[in-house]
């Protein structure tokens, strides 16, 4: 068996959100401060790899027991920001996703109800005691929420094919966006949705998305990263993918009326997101 080490864990995306150092109370800003000047920061593959780690052993670690102190780190306009890692609340967090995902004999076979069960009480012991908490980090698998694109612009894209080679830099594809920009899209969507339909699953969406990213410092960074999902996409199609655009053109298209154009930019996103979830069925 490989060691964990050298497994690279495709197939998840992640909205990230990175909060100026002001916006921790103490002490934890002083160790975010710290934690920020070290040489030795892990890298977003090395989160995906301590993950897998936890699932190695029977039964598997589904939720760490005790919280990271780990974050990602960036610096906006001089100022350094931090998006801690949180993987025992995410860990929680996915496990109820996994739950309405997975047919109850798949999801028994890979997690058995005694480890859900437990994992389930220390959840709700823990949120007595931390009824606030939230997530810096959200992950979707085999796809990029359509409602993720309306928080950046294309013009934000950053595209990185990365050196093809084996063992070599791997691509990426993300988008960096401020927080400020990225609430204004948020409502501007909103109202021009509510006003073309009533009700839909992207309009829950963002509602969804807006109410998390009002928890957050304004001077904030928000991030799409596409993650592992690059591994299973072919160079071409990533180098193609503008789908923040499409998303962009089809809401102002609502805005004006016409339907015909958002109906374009919808069924040019439907058929690129169809052909990724086809390959999650061919696996």
């Amino acid at each position: 068996m490989p060691k964990v080490s050298s497994v690279i864990v495709p197939y998840a995306t992640y909205l990230r959100v990175y909060e100026p150092l002001a916006a921790f109370p103490e002490p934890e800003r002083s160790h975010w401060a710290r934690y920020a000047r070290r040489p030795d920061r892990p890298s977003y593959q090395d989160e995906l790899r301590r993950s897998l780690a936890d699932l190695l052993p029977t039964p598997p670690v589904v939720v760490p027991v005790h919280e990271s102190d780990e974050a990602f780190v960036t610096e906006v306009d001089g100022v350094v920001c931090v998006c801690p890692w949180r993987t025992r609340l995410r860990g929680w967090q996915a496990l109820g996703e996994l739950a309405e995902e997975l047919p109850a004999p798949v999801l028994d076979a890979v997690l058995p109800p005694v480890v859900r069960r437990q994992a389930a009480q220390d959840y709700e012991r823990w949120l007595v005691r931390n009824p606030d908490a939230r997530p810096w980090i959200r992950t979707a698998t085999w796809q990029v929420p359509l409602n993720w694109f309306v928080l950046v612009s294309d013009e934000e894209r950053e595209y990185d094919k990365g050196s093809g080679s084996p063992g070599g830099a791997a691509p990426v594809l993300r988008y960096r966006t401020p927080m400020v920009q990225a609430r204004r899209r948020v409502a501007r969507a909103l109202r021009a949705l509510r006003d073309a339909i009533d009700e839909g699953p992207l309009i829950d969406g963002l509602v969804d998305v807006g109410r998390w990213l009002e928890e957050f410092h304004p001077r904030s960074l928000v991030e799409l990263d596409y993650g592992g999902l690059v591994h299973a996409l072919p160079a071409g199609e990533l180098e193609d993918d503008h789908s923040a655009a499409d998303v962009a053109e089809g809401i102002e298209a609502l805005r004006h009326g016409d339907g015909v154009a958002a109906g374009e930019a919808y069924g040019r996103l439907v058929e690129r997101w169809r052909a990724v979830r086809d390959r999650r069925s061919a696996n």
